[in-house]
């Protein structure tokens, strides 16, 4: 990645605050250029096109829930190696720290807190980096 190059985050939430705020709160950073998706269904269209160097997941959503989401990106071999955090309220903090992962993915306790999502995001990016 050259120097000052701006990493990609695609946000999936069907709380259009929460996905606003993590975008403002990221691109507040400098680093990263945050794209929002609120309508689960669209994800994995919005994922091909944004191409994301990671993706925030809700997993609790209407009509399509993350980790079908996760499934489908998963199953696209252009962006199967994508990483994926999920984002949920359903485990609590602690839960959270234990480093849990749901369908293999690192998770995160809501509500997010930016440091903590901003060390996931660049974990991940390392991670696949190498």
């Amino acid at each position: 990645m050259a120097v000052g190059e701006q990493r990609r985050i695609l946000v999936v939430d069907d709380d259009r605050e929460s996905t606003h705020l993590v975008k403002i709160l990221l691109e507040k950073k400098g680093s990263y250029v945050v794209f929002e998706e609120n309508d689960a269904t669209k994800a994995h269209l919005t994922a091909q096109d944004f191409r994301p160097d990671v993706i925030l997941l809700d997993i609790l959503m209407p009509q399509v829930d993350g980790g079908e989401v996760a499934a489908e990106i998963e199953a696209d071999p252009e962006l199967q190696g994508t990483p994926i955090i999920f984002l949920t309220a359903l485990i609590t903090k602690a839960e959270a720290k234990t480093g849990r992962r749901i369908q293999g993915h690192p998770v995160l306790a809501k509500p997010i807190d930016i440091p903590e999502l901003i060390n996931g995001i660049e974990e991940n990016l390392s991670a696949h980096a190498a």
